[in-house]
């Protein structure tokens, strides 16, 4: 065997060995970015879902016949929030997420959904009215 054939054969084989390396790499980098774009997409809406609470936490605290204006983001997907008499709870694709309301006096079952706007509003009756 000549040089030429002998420097080819230690090429092949070099590349073959950086394919055996890099492609278990690729995978682990793969799984991590899906892993972050999974963690951003979670702390966004859970940063919606505390920020509506807040809001009725606000009105809550507030005399009667206060008001606040909310308008829900679109720009990170559909969601809907359900209000209850304790809790809110946020559904989007395939995952949920719950936040807890203390001392708050909501007449009834609401559903929120993303990009509409909403108002807020402590009643006679010390109840909250969303509409």
């Amino acid at each position: 065997m000549d040089n030429k054939g002998f420097i080819s054969i230690e090429y092949l084989f070099s590349i073959f060995v950086i394919l055996i390396i890099a492609i278990p790499l690729l995978f682990l980098s793969q799984s991590a970015i899906e892993s972050s774009f999974n963690m951003q997409d979670s702390v966004s809406h859970r940063l919606i879902l505390d920020d509506v609470a807040n809001s009725i936490s606000q009105v809550n605290s507030n005399g009667e016949g206060f008001s606040k204006s909310i308008t829900l983001p679109s720009n990170v997907g559909y969601y809907e929030i359900t209000v209850e008499n304790d809790k809110l709870t946020i559904e989007y694709g395939d995952r949920k997420g719950e936040t807890f309301l203390l001392l708050s006096n909501i007449d009834s079952k609401y559903k929120l959904h993303s990009g509409h706007s909403y108002t807020i509003s402590k009643i006679e009756d010390g109840k909250l009215v969303i509409k």
